[in-house]
């Protein structure tokens, strides 16, 4: 069994690159700790599917096929995880509507204004 991030690692990762990115904010931390949450237990769902030897179906009362349980979770995840990761702008398709907020200081704000 490989070692699974733990969702604190995940945060501080996410919120590395968001600060990377140039477009952290303080005030997305609840949702940064949601987001952490979800891949942390998607994380554990592969590592669940990876030691039942991939079983990706398992049969019912009657004898028919169905896709496991575990497998349903990690669709069900992965969609969440996009959900979030487009609301954070973690990946490039939302990235590319967004445009990050710089802070200039007092100095560059003045020196800007007398150029012009």
């Amino acid at each position: 069994m490989a070692k699974i991030a733990s969702k604190e690692t995940i945060k501080r990762a996410t919120i590395k690159d968001m600060k990377e990115l140039g477009i952290h904010k303080k005030q997305y931390n609840r949702l940064i700790d949601i987001y952490a949450e979800t891949v942390h237990q998607y994380l554990r769902a592969v590592s669940d599917f990876e030691d039942s030897n991939y079983e990706y179906e398992t049969q019912t009362a009657a004898g028919n096929p169905k896709k496991s349980g575990i497998v349903s979770t990690m669709e069900i995840l992965r969609k969440d995880i996009l959900q979030y990761s487009d609301r954070l702008c973690l990946n490039p398709k939302s990235l590319e509507s967004v445009t990050a907020e710089t802070k200039e200081s007092g100095l560059a704000n003045i020196l800007s204004k007398l150029e012009r």
